[in-house]
């Protein structure tokens, strides 16, 4: 298959509306910590915590989206760079719903409730601890952050390694 081939087998329009919309909270959720680094604005951090918790319930229906949404068959590739792409693609969905569960679990450890959007509230529903609140800050920034970071890199060469070097117009199927 080249790049002129336009019987690409798509992903379901349910699959792909999931995969950009998440991309779009993943990043909205980047830059509003990015303003509060900056800027020191606790409405920064508020939104961040909101979108963040918007992204896990996202990623909990993208779940459940996959589970019964069947996917198209998989492009001509060895057999390693299909297990790679299953496996960084798993990673990327435990990341991006693990992020969210250790920034809310931070948060309710610290003794802070998680305002969504004026909303509602997600209350502290735990004995505050100081120890743990550390211990998943940590997580969420150290760990798993950089960790989403270098799968999200990973994941973007190899669409683009597929599209201009495979030339197999991978990028068509997701769009």
């Amino acid at each position: 298959m080249n790049s002129t081939n336009s019987n690409v087998s798509k992903w379901p329009v349910s699959s792909r509306i999931f995969h950009w919309i998440s991309a779009v909270l993943l990043l909205v959720t980047w830059i509003m910590i990015l303003l509060y680094d900056n800027l020191d604005n606790n409405l920064y951090i508020g939104l961040h915590k909101a979108f963040g918790i918007s992204l896990l319930c996202w990623m909990i229906a993208r779940v459940l989206n996959r589970v019964f949404i069947k996917a198209p068959p998989p492009v001509p590739m060895p057999k390693w760079q299909l297990l790679a792409s299953k496996l960084s693609h798993f990673g990327l969905y435990a990341l991006l719903i693990a992020m969210p569960i250790a920034g809310l679990l931070m948060s309710v450890y610290g003794g802070r409730p998680v305002d969504i959007f004026g909303l509602f509230q997600i209350p502290v529903f735990v004995t505050p601890d100081r120890g743990l609140a550390r211990f998943y800050n940590d997580l969420h920034t150290d760990i798993i952050w950089p960790t989403i970071i270098a799968f999200t890199l990973i994941h973007i060469g190899a669409a683009l390694y597929h599209q201009f070097v495979k030339k197999d117009n991978l990028i068509a199927r997701i769009k």
